[in-house]
């Protein structure tokens, strides 16, 4: 069931649908809150929003459940670049 959710949360992320993907993203973690994929599907989502904090909170947990996942230290990298770069414009 949280495979499922977290693909139909991925379809609507890529339809741009990111209220809509969080709430299957969610769901998937609450289903299986070990399954680390979800949790960095809604980094991606909160990082896109602007939401940097929330974002490397999820990257965080991905690489605290998998710390050989790639993609999640590096998006968590961005983020935190791209938090300190609005800092630095004052937004």
């Amino acid at each position: 069931l949280a495979t499922a959710l977290n693909d139909r949360g991925h379809i609507k992320y890529l339809r741009v649908e990111f209220p809509a993907a969080m709430e299957d993203y969610t769901a998937a973690i609450e289903c299986q809150p070990g399954f680390e994929v979800p949790y960095y599907n809604r980094g991606l989502v909160l990082y896109r929003l602007g939401c940097f904090d929330e974002a490397m909170k999820d990257f965080r947990k991905v690489l605290e459940l998998n710390p050989q996942f790639e993609d999640a230290a590096l998006s968590l990298k961005q983020a935190i670049l791209a938090k300190e770069e609005k800092q630095k414009r004052g937004y």
